[in-house]
């Protein structure tokens, strides 16, 4: 029997760490290999996460085929529990291993009831037009903040370690270094050296997470987690259940040291099976009685934490906020300089659909694609723009468009992806060369990628600042031509803002053959 316990444990943590590592091969996939297709479903963690399908499918009122397979995870709850929970969330992998490593803390912190808070109110704010999922769902703050802080500051750290060695070691060191840095890039280190705006906000949240186990093991699962708050309604009809259904009075092994404090002392020790992860401590702890998981019909003895007046707040306040921020000006107000990525939806489908996962961004070989704050107002939060004074859109990649869990971002095909407008691009006199300053530059003409130049010149006589008389060329967009992929604002030379700006198409006004600004 204890041979059967310990392998049963043992079981769970092999499957554990089996999945983590599944996510972090996913993970690296998601980069740019020097192919423009990406043959395996990196974005499956989103797809299989019933939060993300239930939001996004009432934000929109439909079926989305591509979230289908999360049903899957929730009739495996209805048999089993909540073993996605403790058997096969990356993010609890990390959760327990930093427990085990650092804190070795089980602090029985009860705030139950905010997970169940923060997963009405998000599944309600959905339904009222305003999709949160992406700011509490654990999937998009683990991907986000791997893909946004901790990816490329891990990149930065090696990559200057190894060039250190490189500069200031002998020949004999650097022979040894330099294969074992070769190996890091080609399998562990991204693509790129990537740079992101807002690091710190995506860093905290992630960072924050994992520092809640200071507070109580499992914390974040325990009380904050929306997802696992899902899965624990389902979980309360599972068929798998732990008996005997309560600890021993004379020893409570069990609840003291329960990872989710799933047992109720308050209720003679009765085991809450919605907040059971099925870890299997309790049976390698149990020292009375031979305790284990069988299938039984039935209900538990006890409820869900979360009472009437929560789940009525949970309804007004996602709601409300979602009125109020259809009447704000932050989201709604005009700016042209807010670009998404090729494939986007229209605004309010796209916003619906994002889960600012960060899979786009982390995947975007021009590091064009950063995250958004408060610029879209709080609908517009960590979902991607393009900003081309940072990176541009290569011509020829779809990469973001396969990445996408959700569709928010359409699967363009190459030709498809050579018709797509971002926005349009315009110049500005004030500051373009040949305008100002009555020199010759012809960056931009070089760089625009689309088969008929979308840039032309215009030629004239100019006098130089040397007193000479040129011939200047002045350049001008042609609009029917332009897809703003913003390589002319990304590589124009003028220090700060370039001379030539990349614009919302429909921010552009009436299309004009040489639209330029004064």
């Amino acid at each position: 029997m204890k041979i059967f316990e310990f392998n049963f444990r043992g079981l769970r943590r092999f499957s554990q760490l089996f999945f983590l590592l599944i996510f972090l091969i996913l993970f690296r996939l998601t980069d740019y290999h020097g192919k423009d297709e990406i043959p395996v479903a990196v974005n499956i963690l989103f797809r299989i996460d019933p939060l993300v399908a239930i939001s996004a499918m009432l934000s929109q009122w439909k079926i989305i085929n591509l979230l289908l397979p999360a049903f899957f995870i929730v009739a495996l709850t209805l048999i089993f529990g909540r073993i996605f929970c403790g058997w096969l969330c990356p993010m609890g992998t990390i959760l327990d291993g930093f427990n085990r490593l650092f804190v070795k803390n089980n602090a029985s912190i009860k705030l139950r009831k905010i997970k169940y808070f923060i997963l009405f109110f998000v599944i309600f704010s959905s339904v009222a037009g305003l999709q949160l999922v992406g700011l509490f769902d654990p999937f998009s703050i683990l991907v986000r903040g791997l893909t946004i802080a901790v990816d490329p500051a891990v990149n930065y750290m090696f990559s200057g370690f190894f060039n250190s060695i490189y500069l200031h070691f002998p020949k004999p060191v650097t022979n040894i270094s330099e294969p074992f840095y070769d190996f890091l890039k080609d399998y562990m280190l991204p693509y790129k050296q990537s740079i992101f705006l807002w690091v710190l906000p995506s860093a905290i949240i992630f960072i924050g997470v994992i520092a809640l186990e200071f507070i109580g093991r499992r914390f974040w699962c325990r009380n904050l987690c929306p997802l696992g708050a899902l899965l624990a309604l389902f979980s309360k009809f599972t068929l798998f259940r732990r008996f005997p259904p309560k600890s021993c009075r004379d020893c409570e092994n069990c609840a003291t040291f329960c990872r989710m404090n799933a047992f109720d002392k308050d209720k003679n020790g009765f085991l809450h099976p919605e907040e059971c992860n099925l870890c299997m401590d309790c049976i390698y702890d149990c020292v009375n009685q031979p305790s284990k998981f069988r299938f039984n019909k039935g209900f538990s003895e006890v409820r869900p934490e979360f009472s009437r007046r929560g789940f009525i707040a949970a309804f007004f306040s996602g709601c409300f906020l979602a009125f109020f921020n259809k009447v704000s000006a932050a989201g709604k107000s005009t700016k042209p300089e807010i670009l998404r990525p090729p494939g986007a939806l229209k605004t309010d489908e796209f916003y619906n659909l994002c889960v600012r996962c960060g899979e786009c961004m982390k995947v975007c070989i021009g590091n064009a694609l950063h995250p958004n704050l408060l610029e879209s107002g709080i609908e517009g939060m960590f979902s991607p723009r393009l900003i081309p004074r940072l990176g541009y859109c290569e011509f020829n990649c779809t990469l973001c468009g396969q990445v996408c869990p959700t569709g928010a971002i359409k699967k363009l095909n190459l030709t498809e992806k050579h018709k797509f407008v971002i926005g349009t691009a315009y110049f500005i006199k004030d500051r373009c060369l040949p305008y100002a300053k009555h020199t010759q530059c012809i960056v931009c003409e070089e760089h625009c990628p689309t088969f008929d130049k979308a840039i032309k010149f215009k030629e004239r006589e100019a006098v130089n600042q040397k007193g000479e008389k040129i011939t200047l060329k002045e350049p001008y967009i042609i609009t029917e031509l332009c897809i703003g992929c913003g390589i002319c604002e990304n590589k124009c030379p003028l220090p700060g803002d370039g001379a030539v700006m990349v614009i919302r198409s429909e921010n552009f006004g009436k299309e004009n053959d040489d639209y330029v600004l004064s």
